[in-house]
């Protein structure tokens, strides 16, 4: 009867160091080879990690004519190395070749950086995408959307996934992209607004994670044309101050998951981690009434953060409908040197800067009981109150000039029938990765970026 002799299990690069003395089997990528003579180096990469083998001429000679990125299956006994990278490594070894690369990729993936042009990066981004760093990148991104469901999911929400197919373009008018749907035009979804407000009046409480779809011609480093939103909106508020609290909450719960579930992602890229406002802090706004502390963020009205601007640069910005990214990044410098915090809430932007079903500040009319969230002097957030009585809508919709409601009647249905006080807020998740890292282009924190160029890869 033969023999048959079992291959050792395969473990993977980030575990391998628990199984010294013994036997093992790693898969993955040719990440570096070194060829010095007796003694050659091969640093192998997986989904994982990166782990070092040392190979004899005989051992590696399967590789002959391969390059780096060969696909290859590594069996040797792991052990301990102090001058290996993280103090073992793998001796003993065979190599069988999984896939044979013989071209060499289109820039050096096994470098500290990545030496590449942002355009040529992206052009081959298939490849790029497999240097370490990135992949760190990449697992913070996923951690963002885990630490996010998480904490909503622990707070009662319900996640739901609504339709990026719509009928109407009726949320901001021009932005959208027509697409043939069976003959008759239909849109991609800008956002699921109008839904995740529908679903308030059936969960209460509900979020989603998902693409959104911008046709806005924007050609800056922190504007994509398809993105992730992280959405919430919940009901039974009283104004939009709780739903500053509720993303207060989400964003301190996505860093502390990433804290304790990605440190070594965190360590890797050198994350300097986002400071908040001290307990103690009183804004210097707080006894004016025009600012204060929600949940350890400084927030400050809209019409004081002009004056401030004002005041402090002798740019007058008081009578704009909205903040320039300079004014943004002065503010966002504000509230990092005076309270040490590195989000600042920026509450009541105009009515006519708003969309329609924003509720108006009942105390200051042509203000809003609305925000945006800075992050690092850069818009993150956009969020507030809605309106939530049908009455109140075709007001609204009047107002804008809009008198035929047929585009709009499943979702003025909601209204009709019973809906309480609710309002949300939506991150989008590669600008917020943006910030966190400290990228200088959005597309450098998205895994294939879509803007006015680029739709490959």
């Amino acid at each position: 009867m033969e023999t048959v002799i079992s291959a050792p299990p395969r473990v993977r690069t980030n575990e391998a160091g628990r199984a010294v003395g013994q036997r093992v089997r790693l898969c993955g990528w040719v990440h570096r080879l070194r060829q010095i003579g007796a003694i050659n180096f091969l640093v192998l990469r997986d989904g994982f990690g990166l782990f070092q083998a040392v190979l004899t001429p005989e051992q590696l000679a399967p590789l002959a004519g391969c390059v780096e990125g060969s696909v290859v299956e590594l069996t040797g006994v792991v052990t301990l190395e102090a001058q290996a990278p993280g103090g073992c490594e793998l001796h003993d070894c065979q190599v069988r070749i999984i896939t044979a690369v013989t071209e060499p990729p289109p820039f050096e993936i096994n470098k500290k950086e990545v030496k590449a042009t942002l355009s040529t990066f992206l052009d081959h981004g298939v490849v790029g995408l497999r240097h370490p760093n990135k992949w760190a990148l990449f697992r913070l991104s996923a951690g963002i959307m885990a630490g996010f469901r998480a904490t909503l999911t622990g707070l009662g929400f319900t996640e739901v996934q609504t339709p990026k197919l719509v009928a109407s373009a009726t949320e901001s008018g021009a932005n959208v992209f027509k697409v043939d749907y069976f003959g008759r035009a239909a849109y991609l979804a800008q956002s699921p607004q109008f839904y995740k407000q529908t679903m308030v009046g059936i969960f209460e409480r509900v979020f989603e994670v998902g693409p959104v779809f911008r046709a806005e011609p924007h050609d800056t480093t922190r504007h994509i044309n398809e993105y992730v939103s992280l959405d919430v909106e919940f009901g039974f508020i009283e104004n939009h101050f709780d739903v500053m609290e509720m993303l207060a909450a989400v964003i301190q719960g996505i860093l502390q998951h990433l804290t304790h579930a990605q440190a070594v992602e965190l360590a890797q890229l050198r994350v300097k981690m986002p400071a908040f406002a001290a307990p103690d802090a009183i804004s210097p706004l707080a006894a004016a009434g025009t600012g204060g502390i929600v949940a350890h963020i400084p927030w400050v009205y809209f019409p004081a953060a002009q004056e401030m601007i004002y005041q402090a640069t002798g740019e007058d910005c008081r009578d704009e409908p909205d903040l320039a990214p300079a004014h943004e990044r002065w503010l966002g410098q504000w509230a990092l040197q005076t309270l040490g915090s590195d989000f600042l809430f920026v509450t009541g932007y105009p009515m006519g800067k708003r969309p329609f079903y924003t509720h108006p500040n009942l105390a200051d009319p042509a203000f809003s009981n609305s925000f945006d969230l800075l992050f690092r002097g850069t818009e993150l957030v956009t969020g507030g109150q809605r309106l939530h009585r049908y009455a109140d809508y075709v007001a609204a919709l009047a107002q804008h000039g809009i008198s035929d409601l047929t585009a709009f009647e499943a979702y003025l249905e909601v209204f009709k029938y019973g809906m309480p006080p609710h309002g949300g807020f939506a991150i989008g998740l590669e600008r917020f990765l943006m910030q966190l890292l400290g990228l200088d282009n959005i597309r450098l924190a998205t895994l294939f970026p879509r803007d006015l160029g680029r739709l490959t890869p």
